[in-house]
């Protein structure tokens, strides 16, 4: 009997030290400040992915902080080939309006997550439903591997009250793709990625954990930390490293800054070729020559774009407002 008790308090001892986890943070590869610059019409965006200093981070191409009121905006353009990840922050003073070709139309509310996937061809327009209360948010391109580049269109539209949250302490996570601290996405992803906002509203340290494969980075919204070690405030791009004995990475705030707001991606690198003409996204020179031709001319995913312009894009000429 005793031999049997020893023997079940080794393998308790045995489970317990292989489910415990040591946490070793990513570390900062690179790090810069996204600068403001012109987009769309009239609007000024943030770039981090993107911007000269990391052009693509792959499977991302593109992460805007947008803060646009009317008359500017983001009226008619085509997509496709990746998708886009439309994030209207909940502190955002308006609302974002959306319009395609297909005959949708919605609105997005603080806090509210559209993610599109163009697919074979969309043509759309986004604008801000007011002059006075800006929309401000994020909006995230991700590629698509060449094999779902032309899939039929679809959309995923979370309201905030759908987006997953958790806390602990002075820390919140609100959970757009993937998972953090024990809450799964919404919604369903067509590529292996993770995208989390972080509020922190007073002194804390908390570790996040990264897929040791994918690549990743941090934006900061607002507020100053540290992020993998490195002192950060708003409007900060964080390259972390790839190491497969890095599980994670390390955010953190003080007694004196208190409060940051930033989001932590993460992804698995596609690894393969891109060719790119501003909204289009393709793998070889040909497919993206086609695409240009496909849209030129209405055919193959584009038969509606002829002749077709929103309503919502003449918010930008008129003193409407919806």
């Amino acid at each position: 009997m005793q031999q049997t008790l020893l023997t079940t308090l080794v393998s308790c001892l045995v489970i317990a030290t292989s489910q415990a986890t040591t946490t070793t943070s990513r570390q900062v590869v690179r790090s810069f400040v996204s600068i403001a610059q012109a987009e769309g019409v009239g609007a000024t965006v943030r770039r981090s992915i993107g911007h000269p200093q990391l052009r693509r981070l792959d499977p991302f191409l593109m992460l805007d902080e947008f803060n646009v009121a009317l008359p500017g905006g983001f009226p008619d353009h085509p997509h496709r080939g990746f998708e886009t990840v439309t994030y209207l922050l909940p502190e955002s003073p308006g609302n974002l309006l959306h319009e395609d070709f297909m005959g949708n139309k919605g609105e997005l509310a603080p806090g509210d997550l559209q993610w599109m996937s163009p697919g074979r061809g969309i043509l759309h327009s986004e604008m801000p439903a007011s002059r006075d209360a800006p929309a401000f948010g994020l909006q995230l391109w991700v590629n698509l591997p060449a094999r779902l580049k032309m899939s039929e269109p679809n959309y995923q539209e979370i309201p905030h009250a759908g987006l997953p949250r958790a806390k602990q302490g002075n820390v919140e996570a609100i959970v757009i793709a993937g998972e953090a601290m024990g809450k799964q996405a919404a919604v369903f992803t067509n590529h292996p990625i993770t995208y989390i906002h972080f509020l922190f509203s007073g002194p804390a340290t908390h570790f996040h954990p990264l897929p040791p494969t994918h690549n990743a980075f941090a934006y900061v919204i607002s507020g100053s930390g540290r992020i993998g070690g490195l002192d950060v405030h708003a409007h900060s791009v964080v390259l972390l490293s790839v190491d497969a004995t890095q599980n994670g990475v390390l955010l953190e705030t003080t007694v004196d800054g208190g409060s940051m707001q930033c989001v932590v991606l993460s992804g698995e690198p596609i690894n393969e070729p891109i060719e790119q003409y501003g909204p289009f996204v393709m793998t070889t020179r040909a497919e993206l020559q086609q695409t240009v031709a496909d849209y030129s001319h209405g055919l193959n995913g584009f038969e509606r774009a002829p002749g077709w312009s929103s309503d919502i894009a003449e918010l930008a000429h008129t003193h409407q407002e919806l």
